[in-house]
């Protein structure tokens, strides 16, 4: 979520906003709504959580879009947002649910990361780094807040390892905030521009062949080591198509080209 108008963030319906003191809860089996607040749920998908749950399940990133997603509305109308579909047995729920619990929990997406808590982020006028807001969900079902466990925002990340999650997301964000600028130079939805874009952003198998095949690395000064982060890493090639995308379509100067 981007803001870049305002220096007062404003506080999403039905939330708190959370600071430096700490906060209590604790999911676990023995509270009586465990695994409650993985039915019904209205979940987006960012790219970094497509990378992830696509090679948990062994899953070309095309054929998870395909199987578990649908294209939304997204944060403005220049670009569309991805969306997690749920089960269609009793109760819809995650199609990763299993009995005993999440199956891609070292891969669950970021929104399920965070819960409780939600994480939005600012660019603000005249400053390069992002303001980092957290707001605490207020669910009538959720027990685990009256659990005696405690954290603070700092502990609460390092406890569900969001390290990588929220520098991606970070990144996203500000390609997403580039998006809502209209790069598509008149195409409309779902132009050639746009397509490319998509599919850099959330079908990174699709994209690691289109740069392979372009030979697109060699257009740029990388280092070796940067080239060889890309060629092994999914997550190097979705920070480089980030910035590759600003590059062609904005004129931006992310990379430096030869």
């Amino acid at each position: 979520m981007m803001n870049g108008n305002k220096t007062d963030f404003p506080i999403p319906v039905g939330r708190t906003a959370v600071g430096d003191a700490a906060f209590s809860f604790h999911c676990h089996s023995e509270v009586s709504c465990f695994l409650t607040c993985c039915h019904k749920v209205e979940m987006y998908l960012y790219p970094y959580d497509v990378l992830r749950l696509k090679n948990r399940l062994g899953l070309h990133s095309a054929e998870f879009m395909r199987r578990h997603t649908r294209i939304a509305e997204g944060s403005h109308s220049y670009f569309p947002a991805v969306m997690l579909n749920m089960s269609d047995q009793e109760g819809y729920p995650c199609p990763f649910l299993k009995k005993n619990g999440c199956s891609v929990y070292r891969d669950r997406p970021s929104s399920c990361r965070t819960y409780p808590l939600e994480r939005a982020v600012e660019k603000l006028p005249g400053q390069k780094e992002l303001k980092i807001h957290y707001f605490m969900t207020h669910h009538s079902y959720c027990k685990g807040h009256q659990q005696e466990r405690c954290y603070t925002i700092l502990q609460w990340e390092r406890d569900q390892f969001l390290g990588e999650y929220n520098l991606m997301n970070d990144l996203w964000a500000e390609v997403d905030a580039f998006f809502a600028t209209n790069p598509w130079q008149g195409e409309g939805r779902a132009g050639e521009r746009q397509q490319l874009a998509f599919m850099v952003c959330y079908n990174i198998d699709e994209f690691r062949t289109y740069c392979f095949r372009r030979n697109l690395l060699s257009g740029f000064f990388l280092s070796k080591e940067e080239r060889r982060r890309i060629k092994r890493d999914d997550a190097e090639l979705l920070k480089f198509g980030f910035n590759w995308l600003q590059f062609i379509l904005g004129d931006r100067r992310t990379l430096l080209p030869r």
